[in-house]
């Protein structure tokens, strides 16, 4: 990845470690269904908004998207079901 050469799946498990290491402290405080709620909601919102708004002009690319619909949804259900797997893992492999 431009610009310094960093393979795409070091560069996005990095910044998805940077993500977890911001969203799980936010999302720690809740319990049951809750929890689960904020971890889509925040993976839905937070790198999604970031990804459109300061990534793309960084990268010369059009904000959010173009503004298309279809291409629009895409980031928040990936980004989504990042935040829900991170939070299970989180689950499964924190002790209390």
């Amino acid at each position: 990845m431009p610009p310094f050469g960093v393979p795409a799946v070091i560069s996005l498990s990095f910044w998805g470690g940077v993500w977890g290491a911001i969203m799980i402290p936010i999302i720690d405080r809740f319990r049951g269904s809750t929890y689960w709620i904020w971890a889509i909601v925040f993976g839905a919102l937070a790198p999604t908004l970031v990804a459109w708004f300061v990534v793309a002009p960084l990268k010369h690319q059009p904000i959010a998207a173009g503004w298309k619909p279809a291409a629009m949804m895409i980031g928040p259900i990936v980004n989504g079901v990042w935040g829900l797997g991170t939070a299970l893992f989180y689950r499964l492999f924190s002790r209390r």
